[in-house]
């Protein structure tokens, strides 16, 4: 059968009697109530609308293990493993929960194979949890074990000592299962839903011996479990090329990387690709990585054909050593104070408002590329002008092509500029910007605009000083001079409808403020807004607070000073990458 693809159609007593094994290139056990809950609902619900009638659970794909012999070993599981798992603990806990001896016994014998020595029968679990040792520990005690599902209280107290989600997951399973069938409105016992589940409910068996053959498969096949990712697949790749010795430690760090990330770690992996390729993607993750990162081509216009050239990473101890060097960049620049490596908050101050507040990631690829050569040196004003150059262009209207075209040339130049000569780097041409456009946008009605709110946070950054500024992600832009007045407010003595139609949506007119405090007191007069809104400065806007404490009325001469005030000090930090 070597290179050939098996696929039938199994029970699910026929499902166990072959042997598994979770790889430990295989994502954690994530399976919560909502889909153990609707698993459950719906083969009770196929039981008793028609118990004679089957009922689909999926397909599930796996790489076949023989030994040089050719003799079955066991089946690797790559795609079905929740579902497969799920079972697994659905059939423990059946057999805890079951006064009937005989199902107790068939549910045994599915979980564990007791040796034989006289007709030479291995001790065996039917299913190996390759992902960690403390998961494969945490199998052995509670599920292997007869009665180790019943007490709920140590397996709460084991969920909540670990820091393993598969652990987590498992006995969140587990409890979930036991309060389905003790629930009063559960309209089936654990005899009948086994008796259904064993003999009704079928799974599609797809396997074959080749891992890329497998992995083709699963790509075709649409089920409801929870599908390997490209990361995934990325994950066995490079697993498969690490050396037998090391194994277990690289894919540990892989978890440790993907652990670290959790639901972003495709964003982490597309963010390295990039690094590394320096070109807008146009493929899947997947496939970027196998077709660009370690089979890179270049297409000869004059010849009609491709030629191979060298990898830009290679597959398995490599890749994962820079995967984790890059984590620990990404560690450094968004998860810790610099404090002590600049005397003030700044760099933080700038990387919260970028993080929180620009419209796209593009910038995080340069940005870890420069730190990963020259360090701290420089930093700031590296991730100034990156800031600038990223934020100018969102502002002025370039397209998402356009922007990532620009943060590649950085990554470019980045690569070529040599260590020593980090100012070579900060005075070079793709830092460039025309303040003229910029100011030209900024001064005409921002208000409504995408970037109006980056803009009030830049000031605040700019007013902030050197202590840490507050970047909340819940904010409203106010208007201090407010849209539609009341008709007997001072608003409609101080300024005119021509100067309102005028100024109201400038920016020098728009401050942040938290949204709580927006909506009730928009429309008041200025010296009851300022009470109001600044009474305990609660939140902090550093530029909100400087325009309320400088000004004691907010009239169009107030509202124009404050207008080329900011506009003043916006240009003065754009000037930087001219």
């Amino acid at each position: 059968m070597t290179n050939q693809i098996e696929s039938e159609k199994l029970l699910i007593k026929q499902i166990f009697e072959r042997w598994y094994k979770i790889p430990n290139y295989q994502r954690p056990y994530v399976w919560g109530k909502d889909q153990i809950s609707d698993l459950l609902d719906d083969i009770t619900f196929a039981r008793n609308q028609n118990d004679k009638a089957e009922y689909f659970l999926g397909s599930t794909v796996f790489q076949t293990r023989r030994d040089s012999d050719g003799e079955y070993i066991e089946d690797d599981v790559l795609d079905g493993q929740q579902r497969l798992t799920t079972l697994f603990l659905i059939t423990a806990t059946i057999r805890d929960l079951t006064e009937n001896q005989n199902l107790k016994s068939t549910c045994d014998k599915i979980i564990y194979q007791n040796a034989n020595e006289f007709d030479g029968t291995p001790e065996r679990i039917r299913i190996i949890f390759d992902i960690r040792d403390e998961v494969k520990k945490f199998v052995d005690t509670f599920i292997k074990t007869k009665g180790g599902t019943s007490d709920t209280s140590k397996l709460i107290i084991e969920r909540d000592r670990t820091d393993d989600l598969s652990i987590k997951n498992m006995v969140n399973a587990i409890i979930e299962i036991k309060n389905y069938f003790s629930n009063e409105n559960t309209k089936i016992s654990v005899e009948d839903f086994f008796i259904y589940l064993n003999n009704k409910v079928i799974m599609i068996y797809v396997a074959s011996e080749s891992l890329e053959d497998a992995f083709r498969m699963f790509t075709i096949l649409n089920n409801r479990g929870v599908k390997l990712r490209n990361s995934d697949i990325l994950k066995a790749e490079n697993l498969r090329n690490v050396t037998q010795q090391n194994q277990k430690d690289y894919a540990k760090s892989w978890e440790d990387i993907e652990n670290y990330f959790n639901d972003d770690f495709d964003v982490f992996l597309s963010h390295i690709r990039t690094i590394l390729v320096k070109e807008k993607a146009r493929l899947n993750l997947y496939d970027e990585y196998e077709k660009n990162v370690y089979n890179p081509q270049k297409y000869l216009k004059d010849e009609k054909k491709y030629i191979n050239l060298p990898p830009l990473l290679d597959k398995g101890e490599k890749t994962i050593d820079f995967l984790m060097n890059y984590k620990n960049h990404f560690d450094d620049i968004f998860n810790k104070e610099h404090f002590q490596v600049f005397g003030n908050y700044k760099f933080d101050n700038l990387i919260a408002i970028m993080q929180n507040v620009l419209p796209a990631d593009f910038w995080i690829p340069p940005l870890l590329s420069f730190y990963n050569k020259f360090g701290t040196d420089k930093l700031l004003e590296f991730t100034e002008k990156l800031d600038n150059k990223f934020s100018y262009d969102w502002i002025v209207g370039e397209t998402p092509t356009t922007r990532i075209e620009n943060m590649n040339n950085i990554l470019k130049a980045i690569d070529e500029i040599n260590k020593s000569n980090v100012d070579d780097l900060l005075n070079n041409e793709i830092f460039k910007i025309s303040i003229a456009d910029l100011l030209d946008t900024l001064k005409g009605n921002i208000y409504g605009k995408r970037f109006a709110r980056y803009i009030l946070y830049k000031l605040d950054y700019f007013y902030g000083d050197t202590d840490k500024i507050n970047v909340p992600k819940i904010i409203s832009v106010e208007h201090i001079l407010p849209q539609n007045p009341k008709d007997d407010s001072q608003w409609k003595i101080d300024f005119t409808d021509e100067q309102r139609l005028h100024l109201t949506n400038k920016i020098g007119n728009l401050v942040l403020i938290s949204r709580r405090k927006n909506s009730s007191q928009g429309r008041l007069d200025y010296d009851k807004k300022q009470e109001k809104y600044f009474k305990n400065n609660i939140e902090l806007f550093r530029n909100s607070v400087r325009i309320f404490q400088n000004n004691k009325e907010w009239k169009p001469e107030d509202l124009n000073k404050n207008n080329s005030i900011v506009i003043d000090r916006i240009e003065k930090h754009y000037r930087m990458n001219e």
